[in-house]
Formats: structure tokens, sequence, C-alpha cells
């Protein structure tokens, strides 16, 4: 590898022993066993085999097998304790350990969600005062913790200001959504029945108050923002918008899933936010990705609070209980109350951290992103020259000249050991590379990331060709894409 490989240089990637792994079923032979089983005390049955049929093919395995077969599987594996994932607007950063620890007592671990109530008032409270803190965190009125993750919590939203209007004898068809929100959120829209209204963002990358004031009318539902936006800006003109679109009857919903930049800091509420959403499993370090649980609460004002999902947790004289009791309501959007496991350990990180460590944790999000792009702008474009926030978008236009792309870029940079950033993405950049470096990495990690992406730059000058064959060192090499998604390999 190209790479400088100098006495000083410091090179996170490198190669080793990662071994191919066959299936168990490939692997296992007959007689093999990894436990002693104690003899029968009683005698064997005869079986109708007509009725039970033939059974699982379970492989027959020793100890030594099972233990290298999961052991080399994890070995394929990245994941946020292995290393930085700068993936943009996803907040990947560290989960503490502590909150692993208190989601695994067992009263929580062992709860049954039929518990009745006087057998699970711990759980009560924690939601109880769980929805408490958010709302406080975000300077909204009230919350709900129902919805199970980021997207359910949109369309929570969209539910809410559907009801509300529809409360004052309203019917309102259509929704504005910017060029720079999340890509759910128009699907959210839909799925509640609004038609989308596109606005593009001005020069500096966030949402100019005169093409706010050109789409909004009566028939207009409302906005969902995204603040800060998929540029990794901050929406600075989010009080005057939602004056334009309150001035006109509509609302105000917020994606909050870049939290993690004003987490504590900036008062939703105080921008004219009737509405926001979300993601335990971001802001408030949870384990995020590979499919499993998440949690997308919706915190919302007053005037909103009668539409909240139920059952809602409610307390009097000290006991917690459940109500159903909201005739506004828009009803359930979970079974039972949402994914509890994720709701203790976003609980856990509150009260660890304190409100001025939250509010720190966001300081110092921001300033490894304005770090990175600062570092790096002589090396790629940078399509908004501005302080960022939480993220920041470069893009391909320096190295396309020299036949390289974004994707090339990403490929490249595992061979050096670092998971690839968000890329092609948004859409508003030609060849986005997005980069959250979160919080949780020090100047370390963050120089080592930054030398590397430096390195990949003089490669695509220097030697292209090197980046056209990248990953190099990785378990599986360059794949022909075109192939694939013309001609998927697909087993039965």
């Amino acid at each position: 590898m190209n790479q400088e490989n100098s006495p000083k240089k410091i090179i996170q990637g490198a190669t080793g022993l990662v071994l191919n792994e066959p299936l168990l079923w490939e692997k296992g032979k007959t007689g093999r066993m990894g436990i002693s089983i104690p003899k029968h005390d009683v005698e064997k049955a005869e079986t109708n085999q007509d009725l039970v049929g033939e059974g699982p093919d379970f492989p027959d395995l020793s100890e030594v097998d099972v233990i290298r077969h999961y052991t080399r599987l994890s070995q394929w594996n990245y994941g946020v304790d292995a290393g930085m994932y700068p993936l943009g607007s996803c907040t990947m950063k560290y989960n503490p350990k502590t909150n692993e620890k208190q989601v695994a007592l067992p009263g929580f671990a062992g709860a049954h969600p039929l518990l009745p109530e006087k057998l699970c008032q711990g759980a009560l409270r924690l939601m109880f005062e769980l929805e408490k803190y958010l709302a406080e965190i975000t300077g909204m009125d009230a919350a709900s913790v129902q919805p199970s993750a980021g997207a359910q919590g949109e369309l929570t939203g969209m539910l809410l200001i559907h009801a509300y209007h529809k409360s004052r004898g309203e019917r309102r068809s259509k929704l504005i959504v910017p060029d720079t929100a999340h890509g759910t959120n128009p699907s959210s829209a839909a799925l509640c029945g609004f038609k989308t209204v596109s606005v593009k963002s001005d020069k500096h990358g966030i949402l100019s108050l005169e093409e706010i004031e050109r789409v909004m009318d009566e028939e207009t539902a409302g906005i969902m923002v995204t603040n800060p936006n998929t540029l990794g800006l901050f929406e600075e003109n989010l009080k005057k918008i939602s004056d334009i679109v309150h001035k006109k009857g509509g609302q105000v919903y917020c994606d909050g899933a870049n939290m993690n930049a004003i987490m504590g800091i900036v008062g939703m509420g105080c921008s004219g936010v009737d509405v926001i959403h979300l993601n335990l499993h971001k802001t408030f370090s949870t384990p995020h990705g590979g499919g499993g649980p998440g949690s997308g609460p919706v915190c919302v004002g007053k005037h909103l609070q009668p539409f909240l999902p139920v059952p809602r947790v409610l307390e009097k004289d000290g006991t917690y209980y459940f109500s159903e009791n909201f005739p506004e309501t828009i009803g359930k959007v979970h079974a039972f109350y949402g994914n509890f496991g994720i709701m203790v350990r976003a609980y856990s990180y509150i009260l660890s951290m304190g409100a001025e460590n939250l509010k720190n944790a966001s300081r110092l999000a921001v300033l490894n992103a304005n770090y990175i792009k600062e570092m790096l702008k002589n090396d790629f474009d940078l399509p908004y020259d501005r302080p960022c926030m939480h993220e920041c978008v470069f893009s391909d236009k320096n190295q396309r000249e020299h036949k390289i792309s974004t994707l090339d870029m990403a490929k490249r940079l595992m061979d050096y050991g670092f998971y690839p950033p968000t890329i092609y993405f948004p859409l508003v950049v030609n060849g986005a590379i997005m980069i959250e470096p979160t919080e949780t990495e020090s100047r370390e990690n963050l120089d080592l990331f930054i030398d590397a992406l430096k390195s990949i730059a003089r490669e695509a000058e220097n030697n292209p060709e090197l980046i056209r064959q990248a990953p190099r060192v990785c378990k599986v090499r360059r794949l022909d894409e075109v192939t694939a998604a013309r001609k998927p390999c697909l087993k039965d």
C-alpha cells in the first residue's frame, strides 16, 4: 500500500489474519459434541415419525468449532466499539457501557409488558420521568416515548398536526418540505395524506423567508424542518419562518434527528416549533443500526398535548398508572408502549451526564465537525464555507478532474482502517461527502481520520489507479456494482 508508511506516520488500517469461515453445516462432522449430556433416567419412547417429522438437521460440532466460528464471524464486523463511525446525520457515537448495565437490571430486563401496574411502578416511573426530561431538554411542554423510531416519530407528528386541524374543522391538504430535509420526511407526510410542496434552500444552504412566504397558504397544514439541516447548517431563520406558517394557521414540525448539535442549548418551543421528534438511538447514545429497536419520541406544545398517543403514563400521589382517557388522542402507534430497553438506556445517559454535560456533548460535537471542516477544506471542495453544526459536507469536485469519484474515495478510506462517511447525500450537493465525527472522538482519532483523507486526496492526483482498485486489504475486494445491481446472485 502506498500510504507513506514512515516511522512517524501512524495508519489505523492494517492487514492481518481475517479468516474465511464455512457454514456450520459444512463444518460439522458426525459424532462431534461440544457438551456432555447426562444419561437418561427414563426409557426411550418410540415416536410416530409421521406426526413429528424428521426434525431439524443440526450439525455435530465440538466446542472449539462453535467458539471459533462465532469469533471469526465477529472479526468480519465493524462497530462503534471498534472505531469511528463518521456517518453524517446519523450520530453513530459511542454508547457508554453503564447504560447496558442499567438495562440489564432484572426488574427492567425481566419485566413482562402485561404486568399489572402495581408490579411495574419502577418502569412506569422511568417512562414518566423520561418524557419530562425530553420535554425540558427540547424546550417543549409534553412528550410521548411511544413511537418506535425516527420515521414513526415523523408519522406521529404528522398525525398530531392532522388531528389538530381536524379539531378546528379544517381540512388542509399540503405540507412544505425543504430540499435539506431528511429523506423520510416526504414519505411521512404522504402517509398522512398530505401532498408535499418542495422548497429549495438558498445560496447559504438554509431556508429563505421569501420562499416560505411564497408557498405558505390556508391550504397548507404546515412545514417539516430539519434543524440543523442535512447540510449540517443551523436554520437561523426558523423563528421568522414559524411566524409565517403560524400566521396562515399552519403548524411547524421539526425533525430532531440532528439534535446532537443543539441538545439543551436551543429551545425548540421558543423557535416556534409545535412538534419535534427525537431519535434516542442517535442523540441519547443508545445502540443504533443493524435493524435493532430504536425509539423516536415526540415532544409537543400544549395545544397538541390532547392528541398524543395513548396509553399515557400519569402520576397521582406517588403512584404511576396508564390512562387512555384522552378523547382527542390519535390512538396507539406502537404495541404496548414502545421499545422499553432503549428508553432505559436513554434515561441512564441523561442522568449520568446531567444538564451541563449534555450541553457540553453538543458543544464538542460542533467543535469536532468544524475542526474537520477547517482541516480538509483545502483538499476537498466545500460547497458551503461557513460554520457548521454537528456535520460538514464536502464534494468530489476537486478530484473529478482525475476521474476519481466520491465512491472511489470512500472505498479507499477502508484501506486506511476507517468506516466511510455518508456519501451522495444530501442530494443538493453533487458528489456529497458528509462527515459527522460526534463528540465522542478525541483529537488524536480525528487527526488520524484527517490524515487518511489528505493522503487519499494526494493519491487522486499522483496515483489515481490505486484508488480505483480499492479496497485492497479488506476481506471483500472491489465489487462489480453494475453487474451486482443488474444480475444479483440470489439464493433460494
